[in-house]
């Protein structure tokens, strides 16, 4: 065996050496018995007021408010669109506040009132804004519609309370439902199927006309 041979050898075992070695004190490396070692999931009790129902459930600190409601309440009607903020589809109403259930952890929520789609109406005495989406065909496949109309319900409060946009003029004034600060005020809430213009009259007419 030559000289190089030699060296080439001692190499190749040099790095399988180190590779063995940073596996073996990786997180998550292989107990002695070869079993994975997972860390264990870190879990709390999480009370929440869902919908005018006391709900407590044992949950992985990692979950999700919006995995909370579908995986462990099976409240379905919020939806899991993009998952990451971005649409809108999955908005609730956390102490009367619209918020992206997505992007809050169940936790953080402990103690608060949430209403989803579910909790404001039914099909025998549906809320206004749900009435008025199917008036005016407020929606086509209907995916964005649960996150719509509880973005509707948050934006009309807020602008009940005087809570200014970024299309308000004057911040210092009491803001009106303009075709603007509708715009704005909706703007993240996406609808695939394009049916914006039946939303804005959907919303309009429940707002008394304004925009």
């Amino acid at each position: 065996m030559s000289f190089h041979d030699d060296l080439s050898l001692t190499r190749r075992n040099l790095l399988l050496a180190g590779a063995a070695s940073a596996a073996a004190t990786a997180p998550g490396a292989a107990s002695a018995q070869g079993t994975p070692r997972e860390p264990a999931p870190s879990m709390a009790t999480v009370t929440l007021d869902v919908n005018g129902t006391r709900r407590t459930l044992e949950l992985d600190t990692r979950t999700t408010l919006l995995d909370a409601l579908r995986e462990h309440m099976h409240l379905t009607g919020t939806k899991k669109g993009c998952d990451q903020g971005q649409c809108g589809a999955c908005t609730v109403l956390v102490d009367g506040r619209r918020t992206v259930s997505c992007l809050t952890l169940a936790v953080m929520n402990h103690g608060a009132k949430v209403t989803t789609i579910e909790g404001l109406g039914t099909p025998a005495k549906p809320h206004p804004l749900q009435a008025a989406f199917v008036k005016h065909d407020g929606f086509q496949c209907g995916y964005c519609t649960p996150g719509q109309i509880c973005s509707a319900v948050g934006m009309l409060d807020e602008l009940k309370r005087g809570v200014p946009s970024h299309a308000a003029a004057d911040i210092a004034a009491r803001p009106l439902l303009s075709r603007a600060e509708l715009q704005e005020r909706m703007s993240g809430n996406l609808c695939r199927c394009g049916a914006y213009s039946n939303i804005a009259e959907a919303i309009t007419e429940v707002a008394g006309g304004r925009a």
